[in-house]
């Protein structure tokens, strides 16, 4: 019980406490010491030692009312003046943090920070310099532009076309289909009414009478093992040409390129028609360089194709993509379900080559593709 008042003593007065305490059956006869007091003008330091002599054992007090008197005793030093104890009187006063303006502020406090930025862009700007960080600002997602016709949207593109050289117009046209099967996949050609405005250089894989026909009909690289040797010495650098045609005697002798044709889409296809009798070489080419344009969705289902120049009357370019829209409507896969666009051709944008895309209505192209069936 003594030990508990000492410490209890300790932490009330502040001082360092040394007390001496020995268990009550060593106690003698001794007097009680007074408490020695070491006064400094940081630490108040007292040492205590404590014996009970006989005539306060006999006395009706009991030991702990002993104990809390000297420690009543103890404490009265404490409560003496700061001039008394020779403690100087500013060390006792409370400290006081000096005062600061909000000017005084660091710019991690204060509007001058920058503006975090955090997804979603929601929430409150702080205005307040007394606010802290992080402050975000809420944005205006632009609306998507709305799908306008076909006449309007090749007019909106050639308006845009600013580039240095003549800019293509593409369309991209997202299907309801699902390439990774294969019963749904979309691949075709089409020649366009007026064709694509592009020097075509094409390439003839083709022996004796079949290389003569294509070199009358104007193909501009005509060969057979010397050509394939050449592609495969110099891999992509040998390849000068923009499509490439071969005859069914070929096909077998061409498995030696097929790596570095087919990532390219030059590798001749029976589907696509580049595959040809030797007989039919010459109005191939002359079709190939027309203005033949082949398609095929890619992973995301979407199909894009080129069908002209900027510099093209918009009445031409409105043909070539109703001529385009009947080819892809020619592909159909029969697994899905609906007739004509329905469920088949989901959207459609135009663009130029460096353009931004402009969204078409569906039924503007049907009405192109309707205009191409009636011609």
């Amino acid at each position: 019980m003594l030990a508990s008042h000492f410490c209890l003593l300790a932490r009330h007065a502040g001082a360092k406490l040394t007390p001496t305490l020995r268990p009550l059956g060593s106690l003698g006869a001794a007097q009680l010491a007074e408490p020695a007091v070491d006064s400094s003008p940081s630490i108040l330091q007292t040492s205590f030692a404590f014996a009970v002599d006989s005539a306060q054992l006999q006395d009706e007090r009991t030991i702990s009312e002993v104990a809390v008197e000297k420690a009543a005793e103890v404490e009265a030093p404490r409560r003496l003046p700061a001039s008394q104890l020779g403690v100087p009187v500013q060390v006792l006063e409370e400290f006081q943090p000096p005062a600061r303006s909000p000017t005084d502020l660091p710019d991690w406090m204060t509007s001058k920070a920058p503006i975090i930025r955090a997804q979603p862009l929601t929430g409150l700007r702080m205005e307040d310099p007394m606010l802290p960080v992080p402050r975000f600002t809420p944005t205006v997602r632009k609306s998507r532009p709305q799908p306008i016709s076909l006449m309007e949207g090749l007019k909106k593109v050639q308006e845009e076309a600013k580039a240095k050289f003549n800019e293509s117009v593409e369309i991209a046209i997202n299907l309801g289909v699902d390439p990774r099967r294969g019963d749904q996949q979309v691949r075709g050609a089409v020649v366009l009414p007026h064709g694509t405005g592009r020097d075509m250089r094409v390439a003839v894989f083709a022996e004796d009478e079949a290389a003569e026909l294509a070199r009358s009909a104007g193909a501009e690289v005509v060969g057979s093992e010397d050509l394939i040797e050449a592609i495969q010495k110099g891999g992509a650098g040998a390849i000068d040409f923009d499509k490439c045609l071969a005859t069914s005697t070929m096909m077998s002798k061409l498995a030696r390129v097929a790596r570095t044709l087919g990532p390219r889409g030059l590798m001749p296809n029976p589907k696509l028609g580049t595959i040809v009798e030797p007989s039919g070489i010459a109005e191939a080419v002359k079709t190939m360089k027309a203005g033949r344009v082949e398609f095929r969705a890619d992973r995301g289902a979407v199909l894009h194709a080129a069908v002209g120049k900027v510099d093209f009357p918009v009445e031409h370019l409105h043909q070539n993509l109703g001529a385009l829209t009947a080819a892809i409507l020619a592909a159909r896969p029969k697994g899905i379900k609906g007739g004509g666009m329905t469920g088949y051709i989901t959207g459609a944008t135009l663009s130029s080559s460096m353009g931004r895309a402009v969204p078409i209505t569906l039924p503007s192209l049907q009405q192109a593709l309707n205009a191409v069936k009636r011609r």
